[in-house]
Order: structure tokens, then C-alpha cells, then sequence
């Protein structure tokens, strides 16, 4: 039997398609998947900044 209030999958988000197919709901799930990505890369990008300082610091004695 086919349920039409299953949620349906997460479409992956590709930078620069086209939206204008996309719901108001899909657009707002879409800044918030995109903000937690930036906010992810920016973890990252703070954590490998820190090591590149420590190593800096060992190594310019």
C-alpha cells in the first residue's frame, strides 16, 4: 500500500541548480542544511588553522 504522507527522501543539494521547482518548505530545509554545512566547514577550518599554528610555533624555534 502506497503512503502518500511518507516523508519523501532528502534531495541532495547541488550549488546552482535550479529552484524554481522547489516549495517554500524545500528552500527554507535547504539554507538550513547549507547553514550546518558552513558551520561544519568552519569547525574544520578552525581546528586545522590551531594544528598549522602548533606546528609553527614547534618548528620556528
Amino acid at each position: 500500500m502506497f503512503d502518500e504522507e511518507s516523508p519523501r527522501p532528502k534531495r541532495e543539494i547541488v550549488v546552482g541548480e535550479d529552484l524554481y521547482g522547489l516549495s517554500v518548505t524545500e528552500l527554507e530545509e535547504r539554507i538550513d542544511a547549507l547553514r550546518a554545512e558552513i558551520e561544519r566547514v568552519s569547525d574544520e577550518l578552525k581546528t586545522k588553522k590551531s594544528g598549522r599554528a602548533e606546528a609553527d610555533a614547534v618548528f620556528s624555534r
